[in-house]
């Protein structure tokens, strides 16, 4: 094989996990979790951009070309590759982040050489054809109009875009009719030479397979992937807007709100601190909004806080549907949940109830050929190195409740929550005072 051996990970903390790495030649990175206990192989290809590396003029592209790499390729039609597919039953995907692409398949074992054919034909050969572009464009038009009659989504995505004002990570991913509508095919063959390159990309997978046999498939398929031509610029860091929008829709028989905060981004030293934080404020049935807003006074059936950490920043937002009427005691009693956060420290049960939560999540959530794949590629592309499960729960043990007050007393500043309230809500005002915590 011509590829470059760069790094095989294999120390102790890591050895439950049996990952290695691989550098090929032109750049590509491959990535394996030797699982040799499953009959499935999980493999992905995963593009280091997304919908926040876009132009203005042509938001929405990674989204766009994403469907598009379905509709044929230089060898296979769009019916031809269904087929294959459900022949070897494999499950086929792709998803489009602010961030990231992924395309992925998941088989038996006995059918990863045909699953990787297939994979690496989408990824590396789609033909663009102005035919399936048409009708590919009428199905994004209506996916957009699907999204804008959701209220839950449209209120994050109303507030996404006031609070990323101006910037491409407030865009929508999936672009807007304008947009969308004006793409052609060399608009797509533009972007797809831009972004998918060895070195942009890496190629993950988990299950049982053997690495160095693994990759010289990939290298194989991949080889002929250009590199990049040279460095991708990253666009500097968004500044976040604290904004109070109130998006009156008459028809809507629930005030959706959400409310945030600018976070840390996704590889700060500080994030298993604002991990456990939103856990307890919002990350379960036992958490504090829940308990308070759902249980204790029935004033919404959906109450949560996530987290939504990128490359360099992050939010934290709080979601709820309530009645009308209600939405001002939701609010308040939001507001004095961020409040008890800063001013008292959390016991040591709520804590651990917590850490325990956030463990068990993590467990479970590498129980899979698929999430294994998933979460190497995730790591490589924000640590470039990978963290074993027993390094992970010392750092979530490690969390004191001072850590967590100091983090709240960071995180929640009034002048710097933004919020958003959709519904019918007639003559209702608000103002920066209102959100005082």
């Amino acid at each position: 094989m011509s590829q470059t051996l760069i790094e095989e990970v294999s120390t102790q903390k890591n050895a439950a996990r049996n990952i290695r790495k691989t550098i090929l030649s032109n750049g590509l990175t491959v990535l394996t979790e030797s699982m040799p206990h499953l009959r499935s192989v999980s493999m992905g290809a995963w593009v280091g951009s997304g919908s926040r590396d876009e132009n203005p003029e042509v938001n929405g592209i990674s989204h766009f070309v994403e469907h598009m790499v379905f509709k044929g390729t230089t060898t296979r039609s769009a019916q031809q590759i269904a087929r294959e597919v459900d022949t070897i039953g494999g499950n086929l995907d792709a998803f489009t982040g602010k961030e990231t692409i992924c395309f992925n398949i998941k088989v038996l074992d006995e059918n990863v050489a045909p699953a990787l054919d297939v994979l690496a034909d989408l990824v590396l050969n789609p033909t663009f054809t102005p035919e399936e572009m048409a009708r590919e464009q009428g199905v994004i038009l209506e996916e957009i109009k699907m999204d804008e009659d959701n209220p839950d989504y449209l209120v994050h995505e109303v507030w996404t875009q006031n609070f990323w004002k101006g910037d491409p990570l407030g865009r929508p991913i999936l672009g807007t009719v304008k947009t969308v509508s004006s793409f052609n095919q060399q608009t797509l063959f533009d972007y797809y030479a831009g972004q998918f390159n060895a070195q942009n990309i890496v190629f993950s997978a988990a299950g049982n397979l053997e690495h160095d046999a693994f990759v010289a498939s990939v290298e194989q398929k991949f080889n002929a992937l250009a590199s990049a031509s040279g460095s991708a610029a990253r666009l500097t860091t968004p500044h976040a807007t604290p904004h109070i929008t109130l998006k009156r829709k008459k028809a809507l028989e629930q005030v959706q709100l959400c409310l945030g905060v600018p976070a840390p981004p996704v590889n700060d030293a500080n994030r298993y601190v604002v991990f456990l934080l939103n856990t307890i404020l919002g990350g379960g049935m036992s958490s504090r909004l829940f308990q308070t807003i759902r249980e204790d006074q029935g004033l919404a059936y959906s109450i949560y806080s996530e987290m939504n950490p990128f490359r360099d920043t992050g939010s934290l937002c709080i979601y709820a549907g309530t009645a009308v009427d209600k939405t001002r005691k939701v609010l308040d009693l939001t507001l004095r949940e961020l409040r008890r956060l800063k001013e008292e420290t959390a016991n040591e049960a709520e804590l651990k109830r917590a850490k325990d939560q956030l463990k068990s999540n993590m467990v479970i959530g590498l129980e899979s050929s698929g999430s294994r794949m998933a979460n190497l590629a995730r790591q490589q592309m924000y640590f470039g190195r990978f963290f074993g499960v027993d390094e992970m729960m010392r750092e979530i043990d490690a969390v004191t409740p001072d850590d967590i007050q100091n983090m709240a007393k960071q995180l929640f500043q009034p002048e710097a929550i933004a919020l958003t309230l959709l519904g019918n809500l007639g003559a209702m005002k608000l103002d920066r005072a209102d959100l005082a915590c």
